[in-house]
């Protein structure tokens, strides 16, 4: 049985909230980069930088975007199932060395995936610093890793699922 944890207008809130602490966070916007893991840290990590544009007032503002892959570097692959696992383009078409690197997920829980991406961007180089930014902190951490910019905190061991053609957020 699914359980609404976040609806549409806190959904929206919850985004425009992170997005202006991000913004606030970053005076120099010109050293600010965005990337999102897949699949849905993408899709948020566009939103966020579509507000921060708002937040900036600068139609000609583009803050570069990429995106990241993790399967090859999860401690987990071999738990996965596929004999071979289904890899996304990791696309970071920018320099990050010196870089203020926004690193965007929808769910932060165990640390893992944070972890391996954290991997996969010392590969590209050295940014300045990575942040975190995730919609949803379920805690129950594995690993030392906290979100610096976080929409909601909502602790459980049950999975949660971000829609965002509905804009909502499920406990599954």
């Amino acid at each position: 049985m699914q359980e609404i944890i976040l609806e549409s207008a806190d959904f929206n809130d919850a985004i425009t909230r992170m997005s202006r602490q991000i913004f606030d966070d970053n005076k120099n916007i010109k050293n600010l980069a965005v990337i999102g893991i897949h699949g849905k840290g993408v899709v948020l990590a566009k939103r966020i930088i579509d507000k921060i544009v708002k937040l900036a007032k600068d139609d000609l503002l583009k803050i570069p975007f990429g995106t990241l892959d993790i399967t090859l570097y999860r401690d987990d692959i071999y738990k996965r199932g596929a004999d071979i696992p289904l890899i996304k383009e990791t696309a970071i078409p920018f320099e990050i060395n010196e870089k203020n690197i926004i690193l965007v997920d929808d769910v932060l829980y165990t640390g893992r995936t944070v972890r391996a991406a954290l991997d996969v961007l010392m590969d590209f180089g050295r940014p300045r610093s990575i942040k975190l930014a995730v919609l949803v902190d379920r805690g129950h951490r594995e690993l030392p890793i906290e979100a610096n910019f976080t929409g909601i905190k909502y602790p459980t061991k049950q999975l949660v699922k971000v829609d965002y053609d509905k804009n909502i957020v499920v406990k599954i």
